[in-house]
């Protein structure tokens, strides 16, 4: 099993912890990390374009001329999808592009994300965030003292009001709840900060 250090929010190691092998230190499954990340980027899309068809666009109702004798290219209407101001011909329409995976593929994703942040040293361990009041200072003095920059991960055992107030201002620092990770958020973040509680959850959960 993986240990790692535990420290308290002033940066001071106070103990270790181990880390499931089966959570934090399995077989890295690139492919399925792919896959099941693409599906959470194509779940997140609104789907709302939309582009008018030659039935749909305003006018035209009137042949522009007759069909012979004048030279002229026939036409039928001057909102044809060649004409400025016409239809578009095989636009975007509103869609769903939503579609779901196996629950096997994304716990296997999911395990693969969190054991590849962990050979990279990238999973930290806190005592516990200790935050009294939302503060927004208290958390980049947190992160200071455990010497993180770049985009980071705060996981907690469960939904935390104060610790998510106290990060929601810092752009590069998000919140998560243990049993609701997911591969994206895992990815997207070069460092991911568990509490001792949020470890035990996560493992309840998906080890």
């Amino acid at each position: 099993m993986p240990t790692v250090s535990v420290y308290n929010t002033g940066g001071q190691q106070v103990g270790e912890i181990e880390l499931a092998e089966s959570l934090f230190a399995c077989p890295i499954h690139e492919q399925a990390m792919y896959d099941v990340a693409i599906m959470q980027l194509a779940n997140r899309r609104q789907g709302t374009a939309s582009t008018k068809t030659r039935g749909e666009v305003r006018g035209g109702g009137r042949k522009p001329w007759i069909q012979k004798g004048t030279g002229r290219a026939r036409h039928g209407s001057i909102r044809s999808p060649i004409w400025v101001g016409g239809g578009i011909a095989f636009g975007p329409k509103p869609r769903s592009y939503r579609y779901t995976m196996p629950k096997k593929i994304k716990r296997l994703a999911l395990k693969s994300a969190l054991s590849a942040k962990a050979q990279s040293d990238k999973v930290i361990v806190l005592d516990s965030f200790d935050l009294k009041e939302p503060k927004t200072k208290s958390v980049l003095k947190i992160l200071q003292n455990l010497k993180i920059d770049g985009k980071v991960l705060l996981v907690t055992a469960q939904a935390d009001e104060v610790v998510y107030k106290s990060a929601r201002n810092l752009p590069n620092v998000h919140t998560a709840v243990a049993d609701q990770l997911n591969v994206l958020q895992v990815l997207n973040a070069d460092y991911l900060v568990f509490t001792r509680e949020a470890v035990n959850r996560a493992e309840e959960v998906f080890a």
